[in-house]
């Protein structure tokens, strides 16, 4: 039984709450751990491919309706979708959205309460480009907090290989405030049953620093600007409150 969904981002954006819930649904099984790191482990493919290895985090025999795991670096890593296309051209896509200004400032306290992080994030977000050189080809794994907020890239990324209807996209927000019907939408894509009724959790956040200062926030606005015109239009959504501080 092939693995049928992913969540796929984006990172802190509330990822690790949803995987929560979704442990909560009866009729699926998620992996036996958050983030497996299977479609961007460049050692899995870069010798004969095992998907058993993959399969191993599902080891445990259950009856349920269907499988899924949560690696919020699939969206970002290039390579990725065509990997899971290789693997299962019927994967749904889950991908939470959030503000990349806010997404960049607590992708930034993440590290640096990890330790991985030294500089302060005025220092950090302007030496990005020149630090995440290091990992290229490839993209940096740790320094990419203004990268990763450009998500009408890696969503048509996901398109190349998937059709739009197996990707369902959510706000950040509506899995805080509206948690119940947002499961409910989830349910409903990945047709199973609902959820039971859930409170919302919270789960792995972490006490800020300090707060993003004015003219970071708007140093960052002015990077995001046309992305954040140019997702509305892509989504016909409403993201002008990511431009509020």
């Amino acid at each position: 039984m092939k693995v049928n969904f992913v969540v796929a981002g984006t990172q802190k954006g509330g990822t690790t709450a949803l995987d929560t819930y979704l442990r909560e649904n009866p009729s699926i099984q998620m992996a036996s751990e958050k983030e497996v790191h299977f479609f961007d482990n460049e050692d899995n493919f870069n010798s004969t491919l095992d998907y058993s290895k993959y399969h191993l985090h599902f080891k445990e025999r259950v009856q349920k309706k269907i499988r899924g795991e949560s690696t919020p670096i699939y969206m970002y890593w290039k390579t990725a979708p065509k990997r899971i296309h290789d693997y299962n051209a019927q994967m749904k896509f889950i991908i939470i959205l959030r503000s990349p200004i806010k997404r960049a400032y607590s992708h930034w306290n993440m590290e640096r309460s990890r330790g991985a992080e030294i500089l302060p994030f005025s220092e950090a977000i302007r030496m990005e480009s020149f630090r995440c050189k290091e990992a290229l080809p490839l993209q940096h794994r740790v320094f990419s907090y203004i990268d990763r907020g450009f998500y009408s890239e890696q969503l048509k990324r996901i398109w190349r290989f998937f059709p739009r209807g197996q990707t369902l996209l959510i706000r950040h927000q509506d899995l805080k405030r509206n948690l119940n019907r947002t499961l409910s939408d989830i349910s409903h894509y990945l047709e199973i049953p609902d959820f039971p009724k859930l409170d919302h959790k919270n789960v792995h956040s972490r006490a800020y620093l300090s707060t993003i200062s004015t003219a970071d926030f708007e140093y960052l606005m002015n990077i995001y600007d046309y992305e954040i015109k140019e997702l509305e239009a892509l989504l016909e959504w409403d993201c002008s409150d990511w431009l509020k501080q």
